[in-house]
């Protein structure tokens, strides 16, 4: 039996609370001070209807850490390995946040506003500190802050007809991991094609607390034909697509290599970057472990909520972070961070499930 979570007002509701309470929400995690629903239905139900239909998702705990001034591009750059001199306004990237020794601090999005303005759509971190640190201690000519910004999620093969009935057609237009600004009740929508989730989508980055509820009001009346449910990010669909969890599969012991994520540091030319020499000698030498997709046999396992050590023989090689039983690929899926020894695909492993000893081999690719 899991214990409740009180709530109180350091725990924050968000803008679309009423909402997800109404559609009836079972379960909650916290995340960034926030709550972040995980289940309505059941985990399984929601996986199912996530791959059929469309949902509208409260993620409005991923919150914006917002630079804006004449040194915000300046600071975005110290802040990341990914070299962000080609990215221009109307684009959003994948960016690994590193420290000064190439521990991930965070991997969120970054949302190029103007060459003035950025937003950082962070995962479950403190980032806004370390982010407000570097930019006091350089004397940076830059404002940090939190914006009244909260995302709303729709995910789901069934989003593009969802969001041109609220936004217009235009919507179907944009590409992957760009945005567009559109209209709603005269206040201008930042909407990305992103999300996380495999199935396809958007986030709406809703600006202004207040015109939260009408945008899920809105979004339930157009979509009651398309079979429209709230949902949240799923614990079974993440680990099939290997969407990887900041303080489930990473964290700051792990550099961007590790993660899986060498194909977002562009180290050498990302100049200004606080880790960029440690990650020069990473990208020189090579990991000596790294993520790796992990089918682990048996019946349906537990929810991973502590590191499961996995072994070769009697010698500890990793350790799986994230698991959970897959109906449609009829396996236990996980995310395993393993010793380059091990780490090649058909390599078989064993899982220490809670005392369990489970069969586990090493896959090629993630599932979906």
């Amino acid at each position: 039996m899991t214990a409740l979570i009180s709530p109180s007002r350091r725990l924050r509701r968000t803008p679309f609370s009423d909402g997800v309470e109404a559609q009836g929400v079972k379960a909650y995690t916290v995340y960034n001070r926030m709550l972040l629903p995980t289940m309505f239905e059941s985990v399984e139900a929601d996986y199912h209807h996530l791959k059929n239909h469309v949902q509208v998702w409260d993620v409005a705990a991923e919150r914006q850490v917002e630079l804006r001034g004449p040194d915000a591009g300046r600071l975005m750059q110290m802040l990341t390995p990914r070299d962000l001199r080609g990215m221009t306004a109307g684009q959003c990237y994948y960016v690994p946040i590193v420290d000064e020794t190439g521990g991930m601090l965070n991997d969120p999005v970054a949302v190029k506003l103007a060459e003035d303005r950025w937003w950082i759509s962070i995962a479950d971190s403190d980032l806004l500190l370390w982010v407000k640190g570097i930019a006091s201690g350089f004397r940076l000519d830059v404002l940090v802050d939190e914006p009244d910004v909260s995302p709303l999620a729709i995910q789901g093969p069934k989003s593009d007809d969802l969001m041109a009935r609220v936004f217009g057609e235009g919507v179907r237009d944009i590409r992957f991991f760009r945005y567009g600004i559109f209209d709603f009740q005269g206040r201008d929508m930042v909407i990305a094609r992103s999300g996380y989730s495999k199935q396809g989508g958007f986030e709406i980055y809703v600006e202004g607390s207040d015109i939260g509820m009408p945008v899920w009001d809105a979004l339930f009346a157009a979509g009651e034909d398309l079979s429209v449910r709230a949902g949240c990010p799923n614990g079974i669909e993440r680990v099939e697509s290997g969407l990887l969890s900041y303080g489930n599969d990473m964290t700051d012991d792990n550099t961007p290599h590790e993660c899986g994520l060498g194909r977002f540091c562009n180290t050498h030319t990302a100049i200004g970057c606080i880790g960029r020499d440690a990650l020069l000698r990473v990208a020189k030498e090579g990991p000596v472990k790294q993520v790796r997709a992990i089918s682990i046999g048996g019946d349906k396992v537990p929810g991973c909520d502590r590191p499961w050590p996995v072994y070769s023989k009697d010698k500890q090689v990793g350790q799986i972070t994230s698991a959970a039983w897959s109906p449609d690929f009829e396996t236990n899926v996980a995310i395993g961070m393993v010793r380059m020894t091990h780490w090649d695909a058909g390599t078989e492993l064993r899982v220490d499930v809670l005392g369990e000893d489970r069969p586990a081999l090493v896959r090629e690719e993630f599932w979906a």
